[in-house]
């Protein structure tokens, strides 16, 4: 895949995921009087990012056609690196997509991507697969809904900060994915060697620690 033909799916997805946001908007967690406390320590993306993926999956199946989708395959493995398979409307290329949530206006951190051993084999079937990472950027509500706020969706191939944490299951990390300016634009036979690279470093780290 060349870097415009990423870009072509980079943008139909986004309009795909910016018609999903629009229609969910939010989400009803529980009541005031079930929360008599509000949110407390609960109001971070980990606490309800399950939910949220399984709720953006379920409505992207069921009404994929009204977000411009021609079809989509959620994973039927929990340990999947990616979370669907679908095609955009017009494009029969098979794109995979992981989805991510976020905390509006929180901390940037590394978080984990993929498994790094995971997405070494998912590449090595086909190293012209289309990885994205679509997040989504929420806020939590005294009235204790989540509302997302808005999404985007980065191609995998293009994390400028790409890491392989040798002591966290060897996962693919980055903190610049929710991002798009940080963007470097590489097509998959360039981030490849890259991944490998930060894979086997990982991989020598963990070793060392462990001898």
């Amino acid at each position: 895949m060349t870097i415009e033909e990423i870009e072509e799916l980079r943008v139909g997805l986004q309009e795909s995921f910016d018609l999903l946001v629009e229609k969910i908007s939010s989400i009803q967690i529980g009541t005031k009087e079930q929360f008599p406390f509000g949110w407390r320590k609960a109001a971070k993306g980990r606490t309800v990012w399950r939910i949220l993926e399984e709720l953006i999956t379920q409505n992207l199946e069921q009404y994929h056609t009204e977000f411009k989708l021609q079809s989509i395959v959620p994973s039927d493995s929990e340990v999947s690196v990616f979370d669907f398979e679908c095609k955009i409307e017009g494009n029969d290329t098979s794109v995979f997509l992981n989805i991510k949530s976020a905390v509006l206006g929180g901390r940037s951190n590394k978080d984990d991507i993929s498994k790094g051993i995971g997405l070494k084999a998912f590449y090595e079937e086909d190293i012209n697969k289309n990885f994205f990472i679509g997040t989504f950027f929420i806020r939590f509500n005294e009235n204790m809904t989540i509302e997302i706020d808005h999404a985007t969706v980065f191609p995998i191939a293009w994390i400028p900060d790409i890491y392989v944490n040798p002591s966290n299951n060897g996962n693919l990390q980055s903190s610049k994915y929710k991002y798009l300016e940080t963007a470097e634009k590489r097509s998959n036979e360039e981030f490849y060697p890259l991944f490998l690279e930060a894979l086997e470093i990982a991989s020598e780290k963990k070793k060392k620690k462990n001898s």
